[in-house]
């Protein structure tokens, strides 16, 4: 029979993983810009979606807080973050840090298998740029992303991989808000280019791609700073 201790933690694992469905499924949703920055995100309707208690879904949106997903304001509630121009360039900056690092590690690590499992990402990514619509531009965004999560995974480092799903969703909120161009938000055959890199012992040549695709990236944000305008003025044309 179950002590009264057991049966708490049990709940508490149970109030844990609940929270931490929530928080995958909105964030995979901001990955994929179904969800755009400044939504707002209340509990009761967080709840009412996902079938849980207020609680349940304050837990989700407090853990998506602390990853920088979403904003918690003080008698306004929680809404998807809008991340301003110098927040967006930290977030390359720590990219430029960070993936280098997970391709040295690859490198080392990196099995057969795991090699056709990226080729075939990348051929399903390729796949789905040549389809119309926004359902597969947002299967085309997703699955842009899971490539560099991939390899984050295959690093075998679970804290990077967990750092990296903060860093591609952050991403995707920059994206979403600063990007110029309808162009795939992460270049295709830039992927390929650093997977032949690795296949051929190149790791040297790897980091570099990886360097260049993150500032390629980068390149196609507006993160100008804009002067505010007055009512008359956003009108007067």
């Amino acid at each position: 029979m179950n002590s009264p201790a057991d049966a708490l933690l049990t709940t508490n694992d149970s109030t844990e993983t609940g929270a931490q469905q929530i928080r995958d499924a909105i964030r995979e949703a901001i990955v994929e810009r179904r969800l755009s920055p400044g939504t707002k995100l209340t509990e009761s309707d967080v709840g009412n979606l996902f079938n849980v208690s207020r609680t349940l879904a304050r837990a989700a949106l407090q853990a998506l807080s602390y990853e920088g997903l979403v904003s918690v304001e003080k008698n306004r509630g929680a809404f998807v973050a809008y991340p301003s121009p110098d927040e967006a360039r930290q977030i390359f900056a720590a990219r430029r840090l960070v993936e280098p690092g997970i391709l040295s590690e690859v490198a080392k690590r990196i099995t057969p298998p795991q090699f056709q499992q990226l080729k075939q990402l990348l051929l399903e990514e390729g796949r789905l740029m040549s389809e119309r619509g926004q359902a597969a531009r947002r299967a085309e965004i997703k699955a842009s992303g899971d490539f560099h999560l991939m390899l984050a995974s295959i690093s075998g480092n679970s804290i990077m991989q967990r750092f990296m799903e903060e860093l591609v969703a952050r991403s995707s909120l920059v994206i979403a808000l600063y990007g110029r161009s309808s162009a795939s938000s992460c270049g295709h055959a830039e992927h390929g280019d650093i997977i032949a890199a690795i296949e051929r012992k190149d790791i040297e040549r790897a980091c570099d791609l990886m360097l260049h695709h993150i500032s390629h990236i980068e390149a196609d944000l507006d993160l100008r700073e804009r002067k505010s305008m007055g009512l008359k003025e956003a009108f007067d044309r």
